[in-house]
């Protein structure tokens, strides 16, 4: 079987033999076998209608749901409101940063964690902490000229206190935040 390859290949212009995969197919009304390339997972590579990828490849995520409708106002938000505010308290430290939406990626980041600010701060994580964190934030937004974000809070929070303060600082600096409460 491999001396017919080789000979095949061989007749064929002499060129270097490289090593691939075959599948021993017969024709349907001859008795001739024909060699067939194969991919490595032994299936045939072929390219969609578009002839972009092969069939092998993942096309996408399929809905679970696909009468499922999407509104426009879904469909459009994260380009009408690309920034969003992400605001983590914890006990130790107040952390608050500017994300685009579309591309995943950080702004503007501010925390009482840093270098910069925990030297300055009494404490790092009371309410004048909260004011100090959305000032600075606000600072390196504006530095990124973005000037609007929008808010929604975690299930568990509640939009008073600590939050509301670096929301609020925000706001006082000259970031126009949009809240969404549910």
């Amino acid at each position: 079987m491999l001396k017919l390859v080789s000979k095949m290949l061989c007749a064929r212009g002499g060129q270097k033999m490289r090593p691939f995969l075959c599948a021993q197919i017969s024709g349907f009304h001859t008795s001739k076998p024909c060699l067939a390339p194969r991919s490595f997972f032994g299936v045939e590579d072929f390219v969609d209608d578009d002839n972009s990828r092969p069939y092998t490849y993942q096309k996408g995520k399929k809905s679970k749901n696909p009468n499922k409708h999407v509104s426009f106002k879904q469909r459009t938000v994260a380009y009408m409101e690309p920034f969003t505010l992400d605001v983590f308290i914890s006990k130790r430290f107040v952390s608050a940063s500017i994300t685009h939406r579309v591309t995943c990626k950080q702004v503007a980041v501010a925390g009482t964690n840093s270098k910069d600010i925990k030297a300055v701060l009494k404490s790092r994580s009371d309410i004048p902490a909260c004011l100090s964190v959305g000032q600075i934030l606000a600072d390196r937004a504006r530095e990124a000229d973005v000037y609007t974000a929008s808010y929604t809070p975690r299930d568990r929070d509640k939009f008073e206190g600590k939050i509301r303060a670096v929301v609020q600082s925000l706001i006082d600096n000259g970031i126009d935040i949009k809240v969404y409460l549910d």
